[in-house]
């Protein structure tokens, strides 16, 4: 086993992990609406989804997305279109997402919707898989068996990709709660809502 590569990984994807991107706004935007810890259901998808990407590029070098590009394309427009018309809905106070002064703290969101949400960000995301095909492959040696080095990358994926989506969603968290006591309730709908509709339209050009 050689982790030599590995090593150097760290900081390059904990530097590029932190930089505002989709899932990380996905992950403000959920926080403000909804809480870390309901955000944290997106989560699952969203690592779900990296992890997929990264296993997919290491093990296969990229080939399947190559052989299936309407596949991603799709994925593309769906998730960008729904993320949107859930913004529209939460500008509009309406729908699960939004925020009412008499349900603040009784919603409930299902872990599906969340998880799928999350899931389809990170899949769709055509930056995410160009760059794990740009950086990923070069910091595993595969002159010797790539599984343990694969492990060990999915683990730092995961760790790095954790942390960052916690700071932004606790951060989201605070700002959320600074309008609702300010009675600022329809302001937090249209802020998370035009964030929301960013995400989808963001997804859907990239």
């Amino acid at each position: 086993m050689d982790f030599t590569l590995l090593y150097f990984f760290i900081p390059v994807f904990a530097a590029i992990s932190i930089t505002p991107g989709l899932c990380m706004t996905l992950a403000l935007t959920m926080g403000m609406r909804i809480g870390v810890r309901h955000t944290m259901k997106m989560m699952v998808g969203e690592l779900v989804g990296v992890l997929l990407i990264v296993t997919v590029v290491v093990v296969g070098g990229g080939g399947f997305i190559a052989s299936h590009p309407l596949l991603l394309t799709v994925f593309k427009y769906v998730g960008g279109a729904y993320l949107v018309f859930v913004g529209i809905q939460m500008m509009q106070s309406l729908g699960v997402m939004a925020v009412r002064p008499d349900d603040v703290a009784t919603f409930k969101l299902g872990f599906v919707n969340l998880a799928g949400q999350g899931f389809i960000t990170a899949v769709a995301n055509p930056k995410g898989w160009a760059f794990f095909l740009a950086l990923a492959p070069g910091f595993i040696n595969y002159e010797v068996n790539i599984w343990p080095q694969t492990l060990a990358m999915l683990l730092i994926v995961l760790v790095l990709e954790f942390i960052s989506l916690m700071l932004y969603a606790t951060s989201g968290q605070i700002l959320g709660k600074l309008l609702i006591q300010a009675n600022n309730v329809a302001r937090l709908n249209r802020v998370a809502g035009v964030m929301m509709i960013s995400v989808g339209v963001w997804l859907a050009l990239s």
